[in-house]
């Protein structure tokens, strides 16, 4: 996430001892990490599990079982595009293509300007409304070329 904090390992330790309180620490953690560096470092998953008490495997399980914690660093914003079955049936799929070739990126990837990471996501509910896509965390029904392309530069401006 640009304009993200640089890691730091004491800022790291304040942040699970601030969340150590909580029943289940672990996610708020992760949650909070994420806030404040745009990522999960690695650095910041070995304190995790030095404090939490269970081996970095566990915790590094933990992170990549959620897709929503991410390893490296992301853009500033996040433009998500549903691949589940309707939407594909849809055409989301080649629309999905398209834009990502348009914008020379696989799915996961970050425009070079590091303010547009473009993922996949399957199903937002928004099924009556396909294909669909979430920016930010918005909802944005009945996309197509246009409609992604105005996401886009609207993120990057």
């Amino acid at each position: 996430m640009a304009g993200a904090a640089p890691y730091s390992d004491e800022r790291a330790r304040e942040i699970i001892a601030d969340h150590m309180g909580l029943e289940g620490p672990a996610l708020p953690i992760l949650h909070a990490l994420q806030a404040e560096f745009g990522h999960v470092p690695e650095a910041a998953v070995k304190e995790m599990a030095e404090a939490l008490n269970v081996s970095r495997a566990e915790m590094h399980g933990v992170v990549t079982f959620y897709h929503d914690f991410h390893r490296e660093p992301h853009g500033r914003h996040t433009l998500k595009i549903c691949r589940a079955e309707s939407c594909q049936s849809m055409g989301a799929e080649k629309l999905a293509n398209d834009f990502l070739n348009k914008l020379k990126l696989e799915w996961g990837q970050t425009t070079p300007d590091g303010k547009l990471t473009v993922e996949a996501v399957y199903c937002l509910g928004l099924c009556a409304h396909s294909p669909s896509a979430l920016i930010d965390g918005e909802p944005v029904g009945c996309i197509d070329m246009q409609k992604l392309d105005e996401l886009a530069a609207e993120a990057r401006s």
